[in-house]
């Protein structure tokens, strides 16, 4: 009974289907044994085989001998930056500012060149803008404090290094991604299907109150697609992705009281590249390369440099809210009442700016 039912919910939860589009990657997921060996079983005399098979092994060492001196360099320089330890080592060089920038900038064109030769892409304003489009596991409103963010570095990187698409964000930090899968998760999720009702009963009230002109956010201009490539050709060049989100759930008994199973697609890899910014006493040298795994697509705030401290959710607003109605209803009878006492009204007038400030700060 209980595997019918799930998937009947399942069933009712992906009858509208929301499916997200990606560039596709670069590259063929397949072991390299298993490729080497597929290849050499085409061959039919067995000196010529060996004879691949040593060739496949040159080229291997080749690459990897590449890549251990790009990061070997790579990490010679990063020593310099590192956030923890970089600054007494660079106070040790005693280097002039022009020579630290010129130290940078062939870390940063290292690190770029790493990341191209291992198939990572740098993430567009589409991608984050489709991938942050709709909500997972993580329901907390998240921003970025650009305030903290230096926007000098990368920005003097990308001024000598011509990069297209470049994302609206490259001057304070990049997001490089690669790979993609798919997650899912079985639960009851109460809290969210919560929110999910009071996020329809707030839209609804705005659409027939026509207050969503109001609220409603204009989005940034994006860079144009380039010309030349027609519908079909971009179309050919993604791959699509489907997601089973809570937001898009049929309002009935039967999803609301059982277990439902959501589907997000993830970037195997992100690694986000950004730096602090400087204060008024000194420059900031260190450069964060923080590195991520199986990250829901969703769920990218997570991965974002500097966050805020997370808004409230409509269920924390609810709660706010009915807290504050009852607090207030309470304080005005005591009020009227013709035997107030003042230390009372003080104890509830407390206890309610208390549990409002616990409810807003937690």
């Amino acid at each position: 009974m209980d595997d019918n039912s799930n998937n009947n919910n399942n069933n009712i939860i992906n009858k509208s289907k929301d499916v997200i589009r990606l560039e596709r990657e670069s590259v063929i997921p397949i072991l390299k044994p298993r490729l080497i060996m597929s290849l050499a079983n085409l061959i039919e005399h067995v000196a010529d085989r060996v004879e691949f098979l040593k060739l496949c092994k040159r080229v291997e060492y080749t690459i990897r001998a590449w890549y251990h001196l790009q990061f070997e360099d790579l990490m010679q320089l990063y020593a310099l930056f590192d956030p923890i330890h970089g600054t007494q080592k660079l106070a040790q060089q005693s280097l002039s500012e022009e020579e630290i920038d010129v130290l940078e900038q062939n870390f940063l064109t290292y690190l770029f060149e790493v990341m191209n030769k291992s198939n990572f892409k740098l993430a567009t304003d589409e991608e984050i803008d489709v991938a942050l489009s709709g909500q997972y596991l993580l329901n907390l409103p998240i921003s970025i404090d650009e305030s903290k963010l230096d926007k000098k570095l990368l920005k003097r990187y990308f001024e000598r290094h011509h990069h297209e698409n470049l994302p609206d964000f490259s001057d304070k930090y990049v997001i490089f991604r690669r790979g993609i899968g798919i997650d899912r998760t079985t639960d009851y999720f109460f809290m969210e299907k919560v929110n999910m009702i009071i996020e329809r009963f707030w839209g609804w009230l705005l659409r027939i109150t026509r207050l969503q002109l109001i609220f409603s956010r204009k989005m940034s201009a994006r860079h144009q697609k380039d010309p030349k490539k027609t519908d079909e050709n971009i179309e050919a060049e993604q791959d699509e992705l489907q997601r089973i989100r809570i937001e898009n759930m049929q309002l009935s008994m039967n999803n609301l009281m059982n277990k439902i199973t959501i589907q997000e697609p993830t970037f195997d890899r992100i690694i986000v590249v950004y730096r602090r910014a400087s204060n008024t006493d000194k420059n900031e040298h260190g450069i964060y390369v923080k590195h991520f795994r199986n990250i829901p697509m969703a769920d990218m705030e997570i991965v974002l440099p500097e966050k805020k401290n997370p808004s409230l959710t409509p269920m924390d607003w609810v709660q706010f809210l009915v807290s504050a109605v009852i607090g207030l209803y309470t304080l005005v009878s005591s009020l009227e009442s013709p035997k107030a006492d003042v230390w009372v009204i003080i104890a509830i007038l407390s206890g309610l700016i208390g549990y409002c400030a616990r409810i807003y700060f937690t």
